[in-house]
């Protein structure tokens, strides 16, 4: 009888190593892919030193375990915050403002080596908070809401002077709010309140006087024809006659009995 042959036993550490030796491979393969996205830029990394370099939108090829490429947002982004400041006359302010910026892509790996990802919080906040306290100590309390253009100018370009050096350009802030003491506050609404007051009494007045006036050149123009009417019939005792034809609608009084007409027609 015919002996059948002897299965070798299946070697699984083999197939292990095999799976294990190809998913390696594609692993190392997709870390060679850096893919930068649409307004981004990519910082090269050579054993986590900044070499300079810095990668622009679409695919480049890097040496796995050598090269790391962080990336870096280069597109307007917007940065909030408060700040609490004392205004020329000690005044306790609140401001809120709002950046627009952007990083400059020349520079973004100036950025990462010297302020890091987190350069938002480590830069941006410590300028706006500076530059808010010393802009708005040039200002009285009144001054910052009345000339609020002239001290958003002012904090912006102290913003402009201090972020742009180091590659972070400002494009635009704004003064989303301006808070007061309760003490404060009540005493503006009081003021402007008495301006308003004042304003009417001052139209009240105005328009008094304008009254009186017409009223004065109303006089004086019946006075005027009064004395043109004397004066006329001074000259001719018929002129009040002339008077009442200007003022007949053609209609003759009704009347009963013998009358002496109001106006004298001649009959020749």
């Amino acid at each position: 009888m015919a002996k059948l042959p002897v299965q070798e036993p299946f070697k699984w550490s083999k197939y292990i190593k095999s799976t294990v030796g190809i998913v390696v491979i594609l692993i190392l393969f997709l870390n060679t892919i850096i893919i930068i996205g649409p307004g981004q830029r990519g910082v090269l990394l050579e054993f986590g030193r900044v070499t300079g370099e810095v990668y622009g939108e679409g695919l480049h090829i890097i040496v796995p375990l050598v090269n790391s490429v962080p990336i870096m947002d280069v597109r307007t982004q917007k940065y909030q915050a408060d700040s609490t400041a004392a205004s020329k006359d000690l005044q306790d302010t609140h401001t809120q403002v709002a950046l627009n910026y952007h990083l400059d892509p020349k520079k973004v790996n100036e950025i990462y080596q010297t302020l890091g990802p987190s350069y938002a919080e480590r830069y941006i906040a410590p300028a706006i908070q500076e530059v808010v306290k010393a802009s708005t100590a040039k200002f009285n309390a009144e001054e910052l809401i009345t000339q609020r253009p002239i001290v958003k100018d002012a904090i912006e370009e102290g913003l402009k002077e201090r972020l742009n050096q180091r590659g972070i350009i400002v494009e635009t802030l704004s003064i989303t709010d301006f808070k007061f003491s309760p003490q404060f506050t009540e005493s503006i609404e009081s003021k402007v309140t008495a301006q308003q007051l004042a304003l009417k009494a001052e139209n009240d007045l105005k328009r008094i006087k304008i009254e009186a006036q017409q009223a004065i050149e109303k006089s004086k123009g019946e006075a005027e024809a009064i004395r043109i009417i004397n004066e006329e019939l001074e000259k001719s005792p018929k002129y009040i006659e002339f008077l009442a034809t200007q003022k007949w609608d053609g209609k003759l009084p009704i009347a009963t009995g013998t009358t002496t007409p109001f106006i004298q027609i001649p009959t020749k």
